[in-house]
């Protein structure tokens, strides 16, 4: 190496790790500046060109493209002009650095024309379609984690390259554009087809199912899945069926499956909570609002039966029968549907073997209940009609687990088993 060829280096990339080769802006025989770069590096933050440093002609380059390269590595040679400085290892201009604040300015006089606004800094251009993609392996390998096309990034690197710092933006916004970064459903001309008819929503349904939607996307719901014997139970029931009739009252498992998911709560407070909004603490609710769903021309509804816990049975019937008629009739108040810490949502005599109802957020849990029926059951020594009830539990799984629901229906089905009025 004469002496009028330098060695250009790696300058100081700070606690950058994995840095690796992206572009090379240079080839042998091209004439450099000091100031022009040779190439551009990047690393989990950003990417950065390497300046030459002194002018003259490129004699070698000495890493390719994806070479991974640290601090003093030699780069390239290059045949200084006559006269040149040495060059010395020059701070990379990196991409997101902030310049160091100038000096203060000096006082200036006041000047009675307005002042020019700065022209702001433009963003980068959108991609063409079909455009190739810039982007290191580092990145490109960040995007295959997250699943993200790297066509539909913004690039803020140097010569449109994308960095790490823009997929993770992506992402972000994607998170946070209130469509759960799912994919949207195309829309058809069903009319093509055949005759349609399009019938607006009541505003009761398009809210429920905007809540639904949002507690579906936002609640990692777990459904468990059991029986309980309703047959000793059925049978007080049948017994109060004339002081049902003197005091006008429909007595429906409902109000017994109330008390009992009340008592069932009081073992089981993290059932009757709520998460706040770090997700990090319980919030123990020590009151116990029923909701119940009703099922209404407008819509399903869930109006809530507060302090459940100190009314009877026969109290908690008149309270269910006046919240449904007041709902399905539109009469219920704001204070109605509000405040609630556990849900049932029965479907009575049309409900199936189970279904999986969607917490009423920010519940932490839901019953759902099944139509009852009478079948076999095996006792141990023959089988015997017995009337059993299908239950489904959602809950939050952020907030309980599976053996904590199995051991909530468990209690639930030994309270029903024993629950007398």
């Amino acid at each position: 190496m004469s002496e009028a060829t330098q060695e250009i280096r790696i300058p100081d990339i700070g606690d950058a790790e994995d840095v690796v080769v992206i572009e090379l802006c240079v080839a042998p025989g091209d004439r450099v500046g000091p100031d022009d770069a040779l190439i551009v590096i990047e690393s989990d933050k950003a990417s950065m060109e390497v300046p030459a440093g002194v002018g003259g002609v490129v004699e070698a380059l000495l890493v390719t493209i994806d070479d991974t390269v640290v601090e003093g590595q030699s780069i390239a040679r290059i045949e200084a002009e006559a006269g040149a400085a040495a060059a010395s290892p020059a701070k990379p201009v990196t991409e997101r650095t902030k310049p160091e604040a100038p000096p203060p300015k000096r006082p200036q006089p006041v000047s009675a024309q307005p002042p020019v606004a700065q022209a702001a800094e433009r963003p980068a251009p959108p991609r063409a379609p079909g455009a190739p993609v810039y982007a290191g392996p580092a990145t490109r390998r960040l995007a295959r984690e997250l699943g993200v096309d790297l066509s539909a990034v913004t690039a803020s690197g140097a010569r449109g390259r994308i960095v790490k710092d823009d997929v993770k933006a992506y992402v972000k916004q994607r998170l946070t554009s209130g469509d759960g970064a799912l994919p949207r459903l195309p829309a058809i001309d069903f009319s093509r087809f055949g005759e349609v008819e399009t019938m607006p929503m009541t505003r009761i349904r398009a809210a429920g199912a905007q809540n639904l939607h949002r507690s579906w996307l936002n609640l990692p719901h777990v459904t468990q899945h059991d029986e309980v014997d309703l047959t000793e139970l059925e049978a007080h029931r049948a017994a109060k069926k004339a002081e049902a009739a003197e005091r006008g009252i429909a007595l429906s498992p409902l109000p017994f499956l109330i008390k009992a998911c009340c008592l069932t709560l009081q073992e089981f407070p993290n059932f009757n909570a709520s998460l706040d909004a770090s997700g990090t603490h319980f919030i123990l609710k020590r009151y116990y609002h029923i909701g119940i769903a009703v099922d209404t021309e407008q819509g399903l509804l869930v109006p809530v039966i507060k302090n459940a816990d100190a009314k009877d049975v026969w109290e908690l019937a008149e309270a269910t029968a006046d919240l449904a008629a007041k709902a399905r009739s539109q009469r219920l108040a704001m204070h109605d549907l509000q405040g609630g810490s556990f849900s049932i949502s029965s479907l009575g005599a049309i409900g199936g073997t189970g279904f999986t109802p969607i917490i009423n957020a920010p519940e932490v849990a839901i019953l759902g209940v099944g139509r009852l029926t009478t079948r076999p059951v095996w006792d141990g020594e023959g089988f015997a009609p017995r009337k059993m009830l299908p239950l489904s539990l959602s809950f939050d799984h952020r907030a309980i687990n599976g053996a904590e629901a199995g051991r909530f229906l468990a209690h639930l089905a030994s309270v029903l088993g024993d629950l007398r009025i």
